[in-house]
């Protein structure tokens, strides 16, 4: 296959990968066992969407990014649901592809009254991405100036194959970023990827699995040591973040308070990332970029699902602070 080279840069993000239907349950304990044939009262059940692409994605979007989805969906009711909000949030859904076999994911999100939650997922159609539909969409990636894609350690199709994608997609001059999920896997394959990687920023949780350390200089500090030379970081949760934009350099990125309520913590580590990535490629400092990621995620979890309560670009920055 020739290569693709750079194009005009219509698009500013190309997000990839998860991209599900959320079932909203809330208030649900997520201490004491359901058990057989017990009803749970709840509060009217919420439906929306989630997984990286919805929630990145819709934050990105919301900031004023050009944004476009990349990923299957399913021939079902639930591809509707997807392609019609993704379009009423201005995001290109041209690039979602019903796959005829994958169903469309799904989740039934389990909330308890702090926010916290639980899923039960389906993991459906985007699976099945692999390396042909990747590198038959390169002409994408040449339009747009960055891509997301997650969660790597779900796409076992695609996972072992990134390294080669990722090579071809940055040929085309578009930043490449990637997205764990659940404990983040290990090392293998992120080592053989990370070289490939323009941002990675893990979860604590993640990055600790995957390094086997629970300093998250020293968890940085092993990504470097596998390749990794772009934009690393650690989200911290409460803690804030840690972020690491070249070899050597370090900038702290304190909790932004959330500016009502906490409601949902679901989608709140997707929305820091969208907001990273658009705080860089707005041409910010790594620091007022994290600022702004933090302030994105403190919006995200003042409403119910991952993307409801994210604002625009000026509020953020004013809530992100100078």
């Amino acid at each position: 296959m020739a290569p693709v080279k750079s194009m005009e840069k219509t698009l500013d993000c190309v997000v990839v990968g998860s991209c599900v239907v959320d079932v909203l349950a809330r208030p649900v304990s997520l201490t004491a066992p359901i058990g057989k044939g017990k009803l749970i009262e709840s509060e009217p059940l919420r439906l929306t969407t989630g997984g990286i692409v919805s929630n990145a994605g819709i934050a990105m979007a919301r900031l004023g990014m050009r944004v476009a989805a990349f990923t299957y969906v399913g021939d079902d009711e639930w591809a509707d649901v997807i392609r019609s909000r993704y379009a009423a949030e201005g995001i290109d859904t041209s690039s979602l592809i019903t796959h005829p076999d994958g169903a469309t994911s799904t989740t039934a999100v389990l909330i308890d009254p702090s926010g916290e939650r639980s899923f039960v997922h389906c993991v459906g159609a985007p699976r099945l991405l692999d390396k042909a539909a990747m590198l038959s969409r390169l002409d994408l990636f040449a339009k747009s100036r960055a891509m997301l894609i997650g969660y790597y350690p779900l796409m076992t199709r695609l996972q072992n194959d990134l390294p080669e994608v990722f090579a071809a997609i940055r040929e085309t001059g578009c930043l490449t970023a990637i997205d764990a999920a659940g404990d983040g896997g290990t090392m293998d394959p992120l080592a053989r990827i990370l070289p490939h990687v323009d941002f990675y920023v893990p979860s604590e949780h993640e990055a600790e699995h995957q390094t086997g350390h629970s300093e998250p200089r020293r968890m940085i500090a092993t990504y470097r040591d596998a390749g990794a030379k772009g934009f690393l970081g650690i989200k911290l949760g409460m803690r804030g973040a840690l972020l690491s934009p070249r070899p050597g350099e370090f900038a702290e990125v304190a909790v932004v308070k959330a500016p009502g309520p906490v409601v949902d913590t679901t989608g709140a580590g997707d929305c820091f990332y969208g907001g990273l990535l658009t705080g860089v490629l707005r041409g910010l400092s790594a620091a007022d970029a994290g600022r702004l990621a933090a302030a994105t995620g403190a919006c995200c979890v003042t409403g119910l699902g991952g993307s409801s309560a994210i604002c625009g670009y000026d509020e953020t920055a004013r809530l992100a602070g100078p």
